[in-house]
């Protein structure tokens, strides 16, 4: 019996390449759709989780922060995000969604069709292997 070709990592890379190429492209539509850039979703997004040091957030979307100041200030001035000084140091701004801001990432959510149908496509099991694949691949750990 021939046992069947394992997929190498190149041919991984390439799959993920393609399957984000398509997130980002369903994600980027719906985010126009609400009047906002990608890099504007994103923030929402990434700040869905909570609030977050604008250096963190920075950090976390890959853009310097000069940029990112930009990126709330528009997204401030919409009414979606706020900022607040941190408590321990008062240099220090968090950002934290406001109601309206997380109303439209909702929406931005709710409208990532091709997105949503290939994941209500998965069967509860395959959901949860995607999961716990995705987790183990893209999640950092914490190092002791």
């Amino acid at each position: 019996m021939t046992e069947a070709p394992r997929i190498d990592t190149a041919q991984l890379m390439e799959l993920l390449s393609v399957s984000l190429g398509v997130y980002y492209g369903d994600f980027t539509v719906a985010a126009a759709s609400e009047n906002l850039t990608a890099s504007q979703g994103k923030a929402l997004t990434v700040l869905r989780r909570g609030p977050a040091a604008m250096r963190a957030l920075a950090e976390t979307m890959t853009c310097d922060a000069s940029n990112m100041t930009g990126i709330i200030d528009r997204l401030e001035k919409r009414g979606l995000v706020r900022r607040e000084a941190g408590a321990a140091d008062r240099r220090v701004k968090y950002v934290t969604l406001t109601a309206e801001g997380e109303r439209v990432t909702d929406a931005i959510r709710a409208k990532m069709r091709t997105t949503q149908e290939g994941l209500d496509g998965l069967g509860s099991q395959d959901r949860d292997t995607l999961y716990t694949l995705l987790e183990r691949v893209f999640v950092p750990r914490p190092t002791a």
